[in-house]
């Protein structure tokens, strides 16, 4: 069950209604021992809080409405979380993120100049601290940071704080999107001026729309060659399917970019200075006042659509002000039902000031985010985070990583607050820890700290915890939910070089704690050690790394690809499970019938009578769920099996739980070979994008794959083509894709589902299996 939040729009009129939430157990997901993900609960929706709960008839408890929350704020709290906002950067990958996050904190004055994320100095970007970020010119870790901004109001100055994080593009560094939007109230997406929405931006919105976490756009490289933002934001509309419209007109485009109009108040912004840091405010220019009159009137229409207040004026055919303007889209945003629209370019440092403004006006502050966790000493009820400081500590580390002095552990302070040498404790492990010391993080810089308040981000060292976990100063025992966390597509066996002298397990071991897509298992046929991930380009970083940040040199094989068992056919079946071997032997008897399911494996009992008593239909189910684990066909998973066992016989003497897991297992693994097996393998999503001169070649290349293409969108001078093509086709395809687009094509590859092997693939892969099974029996 994805985690759910209310936003709420924090304007006086605004109603909120209380929460309604059934405790019930489908919300809670098992907690995995691999990461210690404790998937219990989260954020719930006001509206959508009665669908997205089950039916079943188990006690409601009436969570706190929002509306008493901040009536009962403090004084002093309602004023430090009114200027403060938590923000991501998210976007596909080279839309410029870093860029635009390197020219915020330049603008802030968090830095003192500006570098590239490519540039010829070799400095490289603040916020990519790596050096295989600096090296590759990408984002493989999100960096988090905080920055104050002095925003002009009404004539006064208010200063804003934010922390901020910069997330990866790749999908193969999802995770790091995923545990940082988690924690955010609000983002800002970055699309490309002239490719519009691409396939990662798709993926962002998804993640966004699983948090939760409304969205101001800003539409960046408006100098570049091509650049059309109207046919960007009607993307937006079409493909992300949120209302979307311009707040900001350019000024020139291309080339000639000078700055942009601001539609609202009627005012154009030019950038001057070495860096665009001085902003002057002019009259509109004659040439564009109709597309800006035209452009408002379409941000108007588009509000009236999604707030309740502009569509009365609309249809009293009045004009709203721009105070009512600004309003309306400040709850239509935080209502995640429209996102404003603002553009420029942060290479060229035009327009991004405004879009610090836009984020103190439109996106919400920790005071307008309802978080709920669980109250685990009170039958897992749900209860309200208000983020008032005098209550008790709740927070949630939600990212991992190595520093120079141990662990570093990001925490987000939910409620209460967090000081220096306080102890605070696991509520998954119930391990207590003294933080001696307290961090705020400026990508690879700290700066100590006693003290950090509900709202706020920090980092401590010496936690020994997972990512996920909650911590509290011991008086409450709350539980919060964990981020989304995808299954790997890609398996490689790894091994050091040279003996292994303890580097490579300490690598292999802060990985897996890091990172819970990055996983590690042992496989004890081939005596080999599997390293499985979200793609090849995940896996080779993690390789680089250890041989840059441990020494060790290793040698991977050939990557294999997670495939699964499934049936067609149903069939019936009679296992009898019997040893004598003198005493008490072993009996156990089970009839039934296995079937194929829609996806996860499903097992059932329509015993009557108590033929088989309970505890021994509970061992067949374990026995069911091992076999399943590894499938008779080829030893991979199965998936959408469905056992229903209706009858069968016990041994007064003989019969135990034992038995019947033995039964479960083997009675399975016997049906499954005689209900048609087949083997699926995973069908990736794939996004190419290259200039249009080598389209032709590149649907060669997919054609060779026997990908199937769904979809080709046709820019100016370059196109994206998606098809859908198996993982197994896909390997090297980086390389061959370079070669026949000269260096200038690139694509991303995200799980879509699993589907039938082709028949050949298919024998070649069981007579594989069964080779290594004979080898394994001489």
């Amino acid at each position: 069950m994805s985690p759910l939040r209310t936003l709420v729009g924090g304007v006086a009129h605004t109603v909120f209604a209380p929460v309604c939430v059934r405790a019930s157990r489908p919300l809670f997901a098992r907690v995995s021992a691999r990461n210690g993900f404790s998937k219990q609960f989260a954020r719930l929706q006001s509206s959508a809080a009665a669908e997205a709960v089950s039916d079943e008839t188990e006690p409601v408890a009436e969570l706190q409405s929002q509306e008493d929350i901040l009536a009962q704020l403090a004084p002093e709290d309602s004023q430090r979380l009114s200027l403060m906002r938590n923000i991501g950067i998210s976007a596909h990958i080279d839309s410029g993120k870093t860029t635009f996050t390197e020219r915020v904190l330049y603008y802030t004055g968090r830095i003192k100049a500006i570098h590239e994320v490519r540039g010829k100095d070799n400095v490289g970007a603040k916020m990519d601290s790596m050096d295989l970020e600096r090296e590759k010119g990408i984002t493989i870790q999100s960096a988090a940071t905080y920055c104050d901004w002095d925003k002009v109001e009404n004539g006064d100055t208010k200063k804003y704080h934010f922390n901020l994080i910069d997330t990866p593009g790749h999908i193969d560094f999802t995770i790091e999107v995923e545990r940082a939007l988690r924690v955010l109230d609000g983002a800002v997406l970055v699309v490309c001026a002239v490719s519009g929405v691409q396939s990662q931006t798709i993926t962002v919105d998804r993640q966004m729309r699983r948090y939760n976490v409304p969205r101001i756009t800003f539409i960046n490289k408006m100098d570049r060659m091509g650049a059309n933002p109207w046919r960007a934001i009607e993307q937006v509309n079409q493909k992300l399917k949120i209302a979307a419209a311009a707040v900001q007109v350019p000024i020139g485009r291309e080339d000639g970019l000078d700055g942009v109009v601001d539609i609202i108040n009627r005012k154009a912004l030019y950038h001057e200075g070495d860096r665009g840091e001085i902003i002057v405010e002019k009259s509109v220019p004659e040439e564009l006042k109709d597309i800006v009159e035209e452009k408002r009137s379409v941000l108007i229409e588009t509000l009236a659509d999604v707030d309740d207040e502009i569509a009365e004026i609309y249809l009293n055919e009045e004009v709203p002000t721009p105070e009512q303007i600004v309003a309306a889209i400040r709850r239509a945003t935080i209502a995640r039902k429209f996102t404003p629209v603002l553009m420029g370019s942060a290479l060229a440092n035009k327009s991004v000031q405004p879009v610090l403004d836009a984020v103190c006006d439109y996106l919400p502050n920790p005071s307008e985010v309802s978080n709920v966790a669980l109250d685990l000493s009170n039958s897992e009820a749900p209860i309200n985070l208000p983020p008032y400081s005098n209550l008790p500590f709740v927070g949630l580390a939600f990212k991992l990583e190595e520093g120079k002095f141990g662990q570093l552990t990001y925490v987000r302070v939910y409620q209460g607050m967090i000081k220096k040498g306080m102890n605070i404790v696991n509520t998954r492990t119930g391990k207590r820890t003294k933080l001696a010391r307290l961090v705020r993080m400026h990508s690879n810089e700290m700066e100590d700290v006693t003290e950090v308040h509900s709202g706020e981000i920090c980092a401590t060292f010496g936690v020994d915890c997972s990512s996920g976990d909650t911590f509290t100063d011991g008086e409450l025992s709350y539980a919060m939910t964990s981020m989304f966390v995808p299954e790997p597509v890609i398996s490689l066996s790894i091994a050091p070089k040279s003996r292994d002298n303890g580097n490579f397990s300490k690598a292999i071991n802060r990985f897996q704690k890091e990172d819970p897509t990055f996983r590690v298992h042992f496989d004890s046929e081939s005596k080999e050690t599997v390293i499985s991930g979200m793609g090849e380009l995940h896996l080779e970083i993690y390789v680089e790394r250890m041989r840059r940040e441990y020494n060790v040199d290793c040698v991977t094989g050939m990557p294999q690809v997670a495939y699964r068992e499934a049936i067609l056919d149903e069939v019936n079946y009679d296992y009898t499970h019997k040893r004598q071997s003198g005493g008490a032997g072993q009996y156990a008897k089970i009839m039934g019938i296995l079937s194929s399911a829609d996806a996860e494996n499903v097992f059932e009992s329509e015993i009557v009578g108590g033929k088989i008593p309970e505890k021994y239909l509970a061992a067949v189910q374990k026995g069911f769920e091992e076999a399943c684990e590894k499938g008779p066909l080829i030893g991979h998973k199965v998936l959408g099996a469905r056992m229903l066992v209706n009858d069968g016989a016990i041994h007064v003497v003989d019969s135990s739980e034992l038995s019947f897991r033995t039964a479960g297992y083997w009675g399975f693994r016997e049906a499954f070979m005689r209900a048609r097996p087949i083997v699926l393998e995973p069908i990736m999503d794939v996004a190419i994008t290259a200039p249009l001169e080598f389209q032709g070649s590149i649907i060669g290349l997919m054609n060779k794959r026997n990908a199937t293409i769904t979809d080709t969108d046709v820019g100016s001078d370059e196109f994206t083509l998606h098809a859908e093509c198996s993982l197994n086709q896909m390997f090297g395809f980086a390389t061959i894709l370079r070669a026949n687009t000269q260096g200038k094509g690139e694509f991303t590859l995200e799980f879509k589902h699993y589907s039938q092997a082709p028949p050949q693939l298919q024998k070649d892969l069981v007579a594989e299996f069964q080779k290594k099974l004979k080898e394994k029996q001489n």
